[in-house]
């Protein structure tokens, strides 16, 4: 059977350069990554079909499960037909991934919002899924800073109960209790500006400072501000050094290429803190791999 495989190669990733496939096919999913120069890569699925076609042998397919390998789990959340499953299920299995005693528990777990767009080929729906969860209250979307595009999605009722967990005999515990039950439980935005704050949520000058320095909002622009997760520069931290990481261990493997499942049982550097699962869904749903 043709396994799983990763390959890198430079030059343009419209055409592979060289593959490797067995003399018998057989219909199997295979996924490869080619190298491009800007240090970006290719992700093509497809089938090998018995005609030898290799025109034809790159199929566009939506990228759902991952073959199990000697008894390893999906690649992602899937129903019993094989498809993704629903977005809360999608979510709860990308959380599973997430290092919690690394932060000793004091994070809730974090997904960002591309990583759902690995398991789920339709990014619309996944928008759509993911501001219906946001509307009903379950689902609190944050900018994380690191890139304009990079938003972490938390379970409302994790964050909550990180938050109050941090806030165990301080004195801003009072107006954090507030922030918590009247813009929190009721507003899905990502930023409030002062004027907001003020006037709709009744906040004065000295809460909404007391709010930053809990870290429960953090400074956007003058007079405006992020919702933001306390004590989390060290995960944006760890989560950049280990992107970095896994994709420079794709790129210097032997050859050039890499068994995925290979890839994802290598013993990592000490860069690497999270599941390298973690930062497959990164790569491939933010596009630093393409399909």
């Amino acid at each position: 059977m043709l396994q799983n495989k990763l390959y890198v190669i430079s030059g343009c990733y419209s055409k592979l350069i060289h593959w490797v496939a067995p003399a018998t096919f057989y219909p199997h999913r295979f996924d490869i990554i080619v190298y491009k120069g800007s240090l970006k890569f290719g992700l093509l699925n497809g089938f090998m079909k018995n005609d030898m076609n290799r025109k034809r042998a790159l199929i566009s397919d939506a990228f759902k499960v991952k073959k199990k390998r000697n008894g390893t789990e999906t690649f992602g959340a899937v129903d019993e037909g094989g498809g993704p499953a629903d977005m809360k299920s999608t979510l709860e299995y990308l959380m599973t991934l997430f290092p919690r005693k690394l932060f000793n528990d004091t994070l809730p777990p974090i997904v960002l919002k591309h990583q759902l767009y690995s398991i789920h080929d339709d990014k619309t729906l996944v928008d759509k899924e993911v501001n219906k969860l946001q509307e009903s209250g379950e689902l609190l979307m944050f900018q994380l800073g690191f890139d304009s595009e990079a938003f972490g999605l938390v379970f409302a009722s994790d964050y909550k109960a990180k938050v109050l967990a941090g806030e165990e005999g301080k004195v801003t515990r009072t107006t954090v209790d507030k922030f918590l039950e009247k813009v929190v439980s009721s507003c899905p935005d990502l930023s409030f500006s002062k004027d907001k704050m003020m006037k709709e949520f009744l906040f004065t000058d000295s809460e909404i400072t007391q709010l930053v320095k809990s870290g429960v909002l953090t400074v956007r622009d003058a007079g405006s501000w992020w919702l933001s997760i306390p004590n989390s520069g060290k995960f944006t931290k760890y989560f950049i050094q280990g992107r970095k990481a896994v994709l420079g261990m794709v790129k210097k493997s032997k050859y050039n290429e890499v068994l995925r499942v290979d890839l994802e049982e290598r013993r990592t550097t000490s860069q690497v803190k999270f599941p390298i699962k973690y930062h497959v869904h990164d790569i491939v749903g933010a596009e630093l791999v393409e399909r």
